[in-house]
């Protein structure tokens, strides 16, 4: 006896045909950088290394006058990853100079606010004798996304070697970083001014800020400085960002003219 036939009804208009198309899962890996990375910053996960390079303003170099700062972030490979312009008023660059209060958005390429860099004017921070106190202390805020805070960069106490704390968005210090002795600038001064990272206890160098050499005619006739960082390549995204934001504090504190 032969089994009757198949007879295969067709959907009608009205209802929606499955479909058993397979969609592409994410990747373990891109889980973990999602979960921990804020919206934006993913770039900086493979990174240990990072060039930021501050523009030269035309208008400054012939009239004195200090102008907002932009600087371009770049990897190791040259390659363009974000765009910071400071936000500040002409009154406060011109009358507290490097003692200022400044905002930094930092852009992608896309022209997307990922990060802001934010320090409150304090009328009595700089001597690092006295920073113990807050109102003393120099300290720049880092968010992302723009309302979030992630982490801190805080002048400590010190006799006379500057010192600051690389702290999280609860406030505890994950890396330190120590200021050299002497700060050499002009035209002489051909060697990096290295700036070094230590672990919290610090016992032990994980990487530096090193303000670089930019060629005789930006180094004689411009403020414009270029700094490398560097770091551990399996460092926390948000302390890697952090690290870039002390680059804008200490640039304002010891290299501006």
């Amino acid at each position: 006896m032969s089994n009757p036939p198949i007879v295969v009804q067709p959907y009608p208009a009205h209802v929606q045909q499955p479909s058993f198309a397979l969609q592409r899962q994410p990747q373990w890996s891109e889980v973990q950088v999602a979960s921990r990375c804020p919206p934006g910053l993913e770039s900086l996960d493979p990174l240990d290394q990072l060039k930021v390079h501050q523009q030269v303003e035309l208008l400054e170099v012939f009239t004195g006058w200090e102008m907002a700062n932009k600087y371009v972030i770049k990897n190791s490979m040259g390659q363009q990853l974000f765009f910071a312009a400071e936000g500040t008023e002409t009154c406060m660059r011109i009358c507290c100079g490097a003692a200022r209060g400044f905002t930094f958005p930092i852009l992608d390429n896309l022209g997307h606010e990922v990060m802001r860099v934010i320090r409150e004017f304090k009328c009595c921070a700089g001597c690092c004798w006295c920073a113990c106190s807050d109102c003393c202390a120099f300290e720049v805020r880092v968010e992302s996304p723009v309302g979030t805070p992630i982490g801190y960069v805080r002048q400590m106490q010190s006799c006379w070697i500057a010192h600051y704390d690389i702290m999280n968005a609860n406030r505890d210090t994950v890396l330190h970083i120590k200021a050299p002795c002497c700060i050499c600038q002009g035209i002489c001064c051909t060697a990096d001014q290295n700036f070094d990272v230590f672990t919290p206890d610090m016992n032990t160098v994980v990487g530096k800020v090193a303000k670089q050499w930019s060629g005789f005619v930006k180094e004689a006739f411009t403020n414009a400085t270029n700094f490398g960082v560097s770091f551990p390549i399996d460092l926390d995204v948000k302390t890697k960002a952090t690290l870039l934001a002390a680059v804008f504090l200490i640039d304002m504190i010891f290299f501006r003219k």
